[in-house]
């Protein structure tokens, strides 16, 4: 016998699942409502990590909508992974995949304030 504790989180697993990882929508829930909710939610990942990275969305070009959706179905950002290590883990899955060439300097961070991309400093 499960927990009423137990079951909410079971509960709460399979609606992230169901919004993040195109799982299927849980007992009660409206599947068409909540593709509409993954929808909004994706773009709105994958505009944060065109703007963190804009130098993929530019070699990537159309391409970039596409791969970032089959990249955050597969690896669903988790809330402990921030925005920008989430935004540079695509680039090397872009890179082990061979859809971008591998950065010359070793991996890079978009800088946007000081103009194009650095090494981070230590």
């Amino acid at each position: 016998m499960t927990s009423p504790r137990e079951r909410l989180a079971r509960q709460q697993a399979e609606l992230l699942k169901a919004l993040l990882a195109d799982g299927e929508a849980p007992a009660g829930f409206d599947g068409d409502r909540l593709r509409i909710e993954a929808n909004v939610l994706r773009n709105k990942q994958r505009r944060l990590a065109a703007y963190l990275r804009p130098d993929l969305a530019e070699a990537l070009g159309d391409r970039f909508a596409a791969l970032f959706r089959e990249y955050a179905t597969a690896h669903p950002k988790t809330d402990t992974i921030r925005a920008r290590a989430y935004a540079d883990a695509f680039g090397t899955w872009l890179v082990e995949r061979g859809e971008v060439p591998k950065p010359k300097r070793g991996l890079s961070t978009w800088a946007p304030w000081r103009g194009g991309l650095r090494r981070r400093r230590s």
